[in-house]
């Protein structure tokens, strides 16, 4: 049974107005103080945000427990300050971002100017275990057609600095002003892998290893593939349902890697529109078909996937689960959907976030 763990980065905000609070430093402080035998939170690039990791689960119900518990954690240590957290990907009310105070923040902010200061964008990373790094490969040659379908279920950002985008997922179009991130050509093995991130790394470019933001890479720190086109989840129970549709995609392509099946799925142009397509349009359009690379709408794209990968759903005891869980998003909408209609109904922005702070704990 391969495992799963999670890492998503929360939103800091403060609980009346919903703006962004640059205190990740003393939520980290006071959750070091209080769960000293623990290490699930980490720092990143902006000061408002927070990131937590779970452990590896092989359970998906464990899973979702540890999200939701990990999401209330963070919320009791921010509210002991006078901040709280949101899942949400973008921060809907303006906001100027504060860079940590962290050398390689530092190296980033120079070298990427811009680009790293409005990088405040919050993502879910999705971490499944495989055997080794030629299997791990083998995987990552051959979800790739499908990781469009996982980024518009999860798409949760549709508003930046204070307007509507007009996009599902405004986040992944912000995360694409790296120069490291995207689709990949298939690799066709580990060493062509290792290669490859050791050339981008001698351009200087990009810093270390760290700096390799492909949609889905082999982890630097696990033995992992670690999938990363996923919006932060507006709930727990979606980052759930991503987590075992991740898990799934990487059992079917390991099992076609075994049986020798060549990578299927269309080169890195099309993969690009195929992603802005599920930026844009998440699951209230159309989708572009992950094997025919032609528009159809979300929801047979979604009952797609779940098909492709059914049979190691099936294997894994997932099946009933993914199903329900895209027929539930299908019928109530993604976290774009949601921070629409609260706007619709509440008026402004600043009632969206804290609503979206009630969210995140339901």
């Amino acid at each position: 049974m391969r495992t799963v763990g999670v890492e998503e980065e929360l939103l800091l905000v403060d609980p009346e107005s919903g703006e962004p609070q640059a205190m990740s430093a003393a939520v980290l402080a006071r959750a070091a103080r209080d769960d000293t035998e623990q290490d699930v939170f980490e720092k990143e690039l902006h000061e408002q945000m927070l990131e937590f990791a779970t452990h590896p689960q092989s359970s998906m119900e464990s899973l979702h427990a540890e999200i939701v518990r990990c999401r209330a954690e963070a919320a009791q240590h921010a509210g002991e300050i006078g901040c709280a957290v949101a899942a949400l990907a973008t921060s809907p009310l303006p906001v100027s971002p504060s860079i940590g105070v962290n050398r390689r923040y530092r190296w980033m902010e120079e070298q990427y100017g811009i680009a790293t200061r409005e990088q405040l964008v919050m993502g879910c990373h999705v971490h499944v275990s495989v055997d080794s790094d030629e299997e791990g490969v083998g995987v990552v040659d051959r979800l790739r057609p499908w990781l469009t379908v996982l980024a518009a279920l999860s798409a949760n950002s549709p508003f930046w600095q204070g307007g509507d985008t007009g996009y599902s997922s405004y986040r992944s179009r912000v995360w694409q002003r790296w120069p490291s991130a995207g689709p990949t050509e298939p690799f066709g093995s580990a060493e062509r892998y290792h290669r490859r991130v050791a050339d981008m790394v001698a351009t200087g470019v990009i810093l270390d290893e760290g700096m390799i933001y492909f949609d889905a890479r082999l982890s630097q720190r696990y033995p992992t593939v670690e999938i990363r086109v996923s919006d932060v989840c507006l709930h727990a129970e979606t980052a759930g349902l991503i987590a075992t549709l991740a898990r799934g995609l990487v059992e079917t392509a390991a099992r076609e890697w075994r049986a020798g099946r060549d990578p299927a799925g269309p080169g890195v142009s099309l993969l690009r529109l195929a992603a802005w397509q599920a930026a844009r349009s998440g699951l209230t359009g159309e989708l572009l078909h992950p094997e025919t690379m032609r528009r159809m709408p979300a929801e047979a794209v979604v009952r797609a996937l779940l098909g492709h990968v059914e049979e190691a759903l099936d294997d894994l005891g997932d099946l009933e689960r993914a199903r329900e869980g895209c027929a539930r998003l299908l019928r109530d909408g993604n976290g774009a959907q949601v921070q629409r209609a609260l706007l619709e109904d509440t008026g402004n922005l600043r009632n969206v976030v804290t609503e979206c702070v009630r969210h995140t704990q339901a």
